[in-house]
């Protein structure tokens, strides 16, 4: 049971890092990207790309990521900025284009085969638990969810460039009246959630692999998080994941059969109680 736990605490803090971005995007920018999971899958292909050359390979894969979540959200914000005065089923229509296109194109690239992906050189093996034996990886995914969970809350609800992003978002035309360009607020938000979106494929990857439908399958978790945290909510992106993941987990291992029935009924249950999510309120109000 204590492993399935720490499992549940491993997936939900990877989702974390996943959801986190894709919560802000949509809360506080309005911008439904259904592309997120396409990131995800590209970090994944990165990280089993340069799998086998150590750290190296494994430090060298997350900067590709980042460099590619950073243009992949820049690209994304200039594509869907015409679209934002209209509905998120019209954003949906075009990030869920552009996700199905990058899926095609990486299962052309990398073909149909799921990719296995080794942790790191030190990170391969085991290590004792409170006597039960756990992957040395999985705690190191734990606690690097901590860490980004902290230093993006920190960041989001504690300093000046946090302020700036919700004064975009509560009001843009006085901050573009103030000289500052609400596209670029709009284009860094994006950016930001892109990057942690592909550096989440690559260290998803030791745990997820990397194949061809692994993008939808993270993005449904996303966004079962986002709604069960509430929008642009720092703190719902990290509740909601941490519930999400053991949730999956021990579904999966105490009933099998009926978990995906008990990931998606925990879903309607807070949809039915609070419809906002369990952290949700007006748009914008990041928490």
């Amino acid at each position: 049971m204590l492993v399935s736990i720490l499992n549940g605490f491993a997936i939900g803090f990877l989702l974390f890092v996943l959801a986190v971005g894709l919560s802000l995007v949509f809360g506080m920018m309005d911008v439904l990207n259904l592309a997120h999971g396409a990131l995800f899958l590209g970090g994944a292909y990165l990280g089993a790309t340069f799998a086998g050359a150590g750290w190296g390979g494994f430090l060298g894969a997350l900067g590709l990521a980042a460099a590619g979540g950073l243009v992949g959200g820049a690209v994304l914000s200039l594509m869907t900025e015409p679209l934002r005065r209209r509905s998120h089923l019209d954003q949906a229509l075009l990030t869920l284009g552009v996700a199905l296109v990058a899926a095609e194109v990486l299962t052309i690239i990398f073909g149909d085969d799921p990719l296995a992906v080794p942790a790191p050189p030190g990170l391969d093996g085991s290590v004792t638990v409170f006597g039960a034996t756990y992957p040395a990886y999985r705690l190191v995914i734990i606690g690097i969810g901590a860490v980004l969970a902290l230093a993006v809350y920190l960041v989001v609800d504690r300093t000046r460039v946090g302020a700036l992003v919700r004064a975009t978002v509560a009001d843009r035309e006085m901050v573009s009246a103030l000289g500052v360009d609400n596209r670029l607020v709009k284009a860094a938000v994006f950016a930001v959630g892109s990057v942690l979106a592909t550096t989440a494929g690559v260290l998803g990857g030791p745990i997820y692999g990397a194949r061809p439908g692994l993008d939808a399958t993270v993005l449904i978790l996303a966004l079962v998080v986002v709604v069960i945290g509430g929008l642009g909510s720092v703190r719902g992106a990290l509740v909601g994941a941490l519930i999400i993941g053991q949730i999956d987990t021990l579904g999966r291992v105490l009933l099998p059969d009926l978990a995906s029935f008990i990931l998606f009924g925990a879903l309607a249950l807070v949809l039915v109680l609070r419809p906002q999510g369990l952290f949700g309120g007006p748009v914008g109000a990041a928490r």
